[in-house]
């Protein structure tokens, strides 16, 4: 087989020093400074829905199909086809099965349990979409996996968050969207635009419609406090906040209860329940305190271990929880356990970051 040798010739030369001098001195005519300000007669304009916008996509992994499937349905738009197996010793294939040249890519993952598995999901996908020439990749992560771990608390470990942050971005991503992070601060960690959203306005949403009399919002340890004191701003109820000593991973022992419970209905606000040591804590915390009611609401319902059996044997009223984590059966049945759907917000959201619109407008 030969080979053969192009050669690209440019017949626009560039201007040497004297003639581009020449050129500084020359006025510039009123047509001439219009067709310098006029855009590029290539310039694609979006379509106005995201139906008819071929240079839009959206893709799903199997963390939470049924929340892309959401999602996909409240855009107008459906889940791009591609195949995602394993072999035999659990290793990752991914094919996408559409053209994706030049359009902008949406992937949907969160890094739920098992958060390995899905987080490598994950960077296949994105690896796959960097290699067919997409034009822009944003990674949409309601549940962002080792977030916990976003700073050296004890000597000589990892901050995973970082590392993460790292991956993802070498992958190939070039934009990210969250839901209620961890900490805030993880946005830092991304050298790509990061889109942070918040659940509470689905969960305030549900509040205001139950409206609990004599209400105070429950912060169950201090790191939450922005978190609750924004909800109780937004429902009108005072503040109260759980001093809390952590003394292992997964082991936390409530202190003492900083302001008035006594005779209040109480909801406690925060961003994960994983095994409700905490939550189950707090609750007696706050009973004890003289609270004549207790509910809970989180973004991230990750329920792991004894976390069912401790919510079903507790004294909470409610807990409130959203779908970015997919529920396992055990907690569906449940009756304890409400969930609320963020795919309206995540779709929103979507539209704007396409549509190159602010996403804050959609916590005004």
């Amino acid at each position: 087989m030969e080979v053969g040798t192009v050669t690209i010739t440019l017949e626009d030369k560039p201007q040497d020093a004297s003639d581009a001098q020449k050129d500084a001195g020359k006025a510039i005519s009123p047509e001439a400074s219009k067709a310098k300000d006029a855009k590029p007669a290539t310039e694609r304009k979006r379509a106005r829905s995201l139906t008819e916008d071929k240079r839009f996509k959206l893709f799903s992994g199997t963390a939470n199909r049924p929340l892309a499937d959401e999602i996909a349905t409240h855009i107008g738009v459906k889940v791009g086809e591609a195949k995602l197996q394993r072999f035999a010793d659990g290793e990752v294939y991914f094919q996408l099965l559409e053209n994706v040249r030049g359009v902008d890519v949406f992937v949907v993952q969160p890094t739920c349990y098992p958060v390995d598995q899905h987080l490598v999901e994950l960077l296949v996908m994105i690896d796959a979409l960097k290699r067919a020439s997409a034009a822009r990749i944003t990674v949409v992560v309601p549940y962002y996996g080792y977030a916990r771990q976003d700073r050296k608390d004890r000597p000589r470990v990892a901050i995973s968050a970082k590392l993460i942050a790292d991956l993802v971005t070498t992958a190939g991503a070039n934009r990210a969207l969250f839901v209620d992070l961890h900490a805030a601060q993880i946005q830092g960690f991304f050298n790509i635009p990061v889109d942070h959203l918040f659940a509470s306005p689905v969960l305030v949403s549900y509040f205001r419609e139950l409206n609990l009399p004599n209400l105070t919002v429950v912060s169950p340890d201090a790191g939450g406090v922005e978190r609750a004191r924004f909800f109780a701003q937004k429902v009108g109820a005072p503040l109260a906040i759980v001093d809390k000593r952590r003394t292992d991973i997964n082991v936390a022992e409530v202190m003492n209860v900083v302001g008035d419970v006594e005779g209040q209905n109480c909801l406690i606000i925060d961003d994960i329940i994983d095994t409700a040591g905490t939550l189950v804590k707090t609750v007696d915390a706050l009973y004890a305190n003289g609270a004549a009611a207790v509910y809970a609401c989180a973004s991230h319902a990750v329920l792991s271990g004894p976390a069912i059996d401790r919510i079903a044997n507790s004294r909470l009223e409610e807990v409130v929880v959203t779908n970015t984590i997919p529920l396992r059966d055990a907690a569906q049945k449940l009756s304890k356990i409400k969930v609320l759907s963020i795919a309206g917000l995540l779709g929103a959201a979507i539209e704007s970051i396409h549509m190159e619109t602010s996403v804050s407008s959609l916590f005004s």
